[in-house]
């Protein structure tokens, strides 16, 4: 008798434990998933430098219906990147192309350039998020945050169906950001 009643104890215990380590391996698979389309994204972004990111963000609100979307200059933006329009109203937009969170001074930055733009709305677009502060101050300000989880949607759903195409977007972008170098040079063709 105790033989048998070991023996069905056993055939629970083993039972649970494949059922404990099956939902182990299920976690750690979606975990390293989720960081490998995480990573993915990011390398959307890694190599891109800020006015590209500015001129990558401009196409997708176009892509979006924004109207009048204008990269403001390099220099003396007064904290904003891109004027646009959507719907009657005007938006001046920060854009923020980091390799961590987005802390306050983008805030101040959209906040400052949408009054001397005169724009209804303030935003900050960025690949990355936001820390609790930013977020906090934002919403004090009526500043308008779109993260990366926005922009990646926008690449996805409006733009970019497949992320292969993003590579050729960016490369697109800097074939466009060098000639408009030549042209601002004024360096004659050779040919």
């Amino acid at each position: 008798m105790l033989i048998g009643r070991t023996a069905s104890v056993d055939i629970k215990t083993v039972a649970i434990l494949i059922i404990g380590i099956a939902v182990l391996l299920l976690l750690a698979g979606w975990i390293w998933y989720m960081k490998r389309c995480r990573n993915d994204d990011d390398e959307i972004f890694e190599d891109m430098e800020g006015q590209e990111f500015e001129q990558y963000c401009a196409e997708l609100l176009e892509s979006k219906g924004f109207e009048n979307v204008e990269v403001t200059p390099g220099s003396h933006d007064y904290g904003i990147d891109i004027i646009a329009d959507k719907d009657g109203i005007s938006y001046a937009i920060q854009c923020k192309c980091y390799s961590d969170t987005v802390g306050i001074k983008a805030i101040q930055e959209a906040y400052a350039g949408r009054d001397y733009y005169g724009s209804m709305v303030g935003a900050v677009m960025t690949n990355q998020y936001f820390s609790k502060s930013a977020k906090e101050f934002a919403d004090k300000l009526n500043i308008i945050l779109w993260d990366g989880d926005f922009v990646m949607n926008l690449i996805e759903d409006n733009v970019l169906p497949e992320k292969k195409k993003s590579g050729r977007l960016i490369g697109n972008l800097r074939k466009k950001n060098t000639e408009l170098v030549v042209e601002e040079l004024d360096v004659p063709d050779e040919g």
